[in-house]
């Protein structure tokens, strides 16, 4: 029992981690505003480079995929420290190599989901992007790389963030499969991946409307969302 309860504070301590709400604070701090009644009214980096500008944006960007990074960190060195404690008696089923990506990947999916659905902010939030490339760089590096690649080559193509978004998580999916990944990273990052997109849903309906903005222009205010 004790070895469960330990299973879930670690979750929900990557999920606190996810749920730092970095764009909101930046909004509070620089300007005294709340990023969500502005632009897209995303906490994302995308929203804060419209409304902040440049440096901030990029503040809050390497903030994010920082933390998705520590949360896979974390449950790492946490999953261990449960099999060293000797007060802490694992189920004999679970062995600690088999066991250990699927605490990796429940600690994924809930850093994503407290960015997406931050604690602080009555559950809303951005739509982790940056967050889910910290978790695969943190999981899978040279996928991690090959998904930072692709969104940066189609970002400089297109100069479109959610399109670059898209295309990066279905890249991620291409990735942890044809480099053999373990099967619980596989369906973290197919899981991570369709939440991703699913969080672009208004921006999918911009983008085939032909009004996405690219970069370097606002959102038209009735088209937020």
């Amino acid at each position: 029992m004790v070895f469960w309860i330990a299973i879930v504070l670690g979750l929900a301590a990557a999920y606190v981690l996810g749920s730092t709400p970095t764009g909101y604070l930046a909004g509070k701090l620089l300007k005294g505003i709340d990023i969500r009644e502005h632009g897209s009214k995303s906490t994302g980096a995308t929203n804060v480079l419209r409304t902040l500008g440049k440096w901030p944006a990029l503040a809050v960007l390497l903030i994010d995929v920082l933390k998705g990074a520590a949360a896979i960190v974390f449950a790492r060195w946490f999953y261990a420290c449960l099999y060293a404690l000797p007060l802490v008696t694992p189920p004999t089923a679970l062995d600690s190599q088999t066991s250990a990506p699927w605490a990796v990947c429940l600690a994924g999916l809930a850093a994503l989901l407290g960015h997406s659905r931050s604690l602080w902010l009555n559950f809303a939030g951005g739509k982790s992007a940056a967050t889910g490339l910290g978790v695969l760089l943190a999981m899978s590096w040279p996928v991690g790389l090959g998904v930072a690649t692709v969104f940066g080559a189609v970002l400089a193509a297109s100069r479109i963030v959610s399109l670059s978004s898209m295309v990066a998580a279905l890249t991620a999916i291409v990735l942890v499969c044809v480099l053999e990944q373990p099967l619980p990273y596989r369906l973290l990052v197919i899981a991570g991946s369709i939440y991703v997109i699913a969080r672009h849903r208004a921006n999918i309906a911009r983008l085939l409307a032909g009004t996405e903005p690219r970069l370097g222009r606002s959102i038209p205010a009735s088209k937020a969302g």
